[in-house]
């Protein structure tokens, strides 16, 4: 059932405008499938499901996947980041990205596609990207490469 379930809202989201979790709840709901707000927040989260722009310039739920496949090169990346990114600085290993608020899902994705592999994991919040790295001297460059990208 939960399969089915994660794949409904998958499809759900894909088709309407989705912009809380109350809508994606009534959705389901009209679908046949009996969820409380606290399953619909944790499938949110099993799927990665960000707050993001669509092609039309809707603010709603996405996948994160499909958002990240969406971009066919790096500069749509470097557009998402430099239209959406405060700043950037770092303290020891850890790397802190301030945002446009309700902007930090969708830059997490672009960091997380463009810079995978030089940074222990991110964490977004509404308007801050946490990024932890390996050791200091990982954060420092990579603070430079992230200021560089905008």
């Amino acid at each position: 059932m939960k399969g089915n379930r994660l794949e409904k809202i998958l499809q759900i989201i894909n088709e309407r405008v989705i912009l809380t979790q109350d809508d994606l709840q009534a959705a389901l709901l009209s679908e046949g499938y009996n969820v409380t707000q606290s399953t619909i927040s944790r499938d949110i989260k099993r799927l990665r499901l960000i707050k993001g722009h669509d092609a039309n310039g809707n603010y709603r739920y996405i996948s994160g996947a499909k958002a990240a496949d969406s971009a066919h090169d790096i500069s749509h990346y470097r557009d998402i980041f430099s239209k959406s990114v405060i700043s950037v600085d770092c303290a020891l290993n850890d790397i802190v990205i301030k945002c446009y608020n309700g902007m930090a899902s969708s830059v997490c994705v672009a960091v997380d596609a463009v810079f995978d592999g030089r940074m222990l994991g991110t964490i977004a919040g509404d308007d801050t990207i946490f990024i932890i790295a390996r050791s200091a001297q990982d954060a420092e460059k990579l603070t430079e490469e992230l200021k560089s990208f905008f």
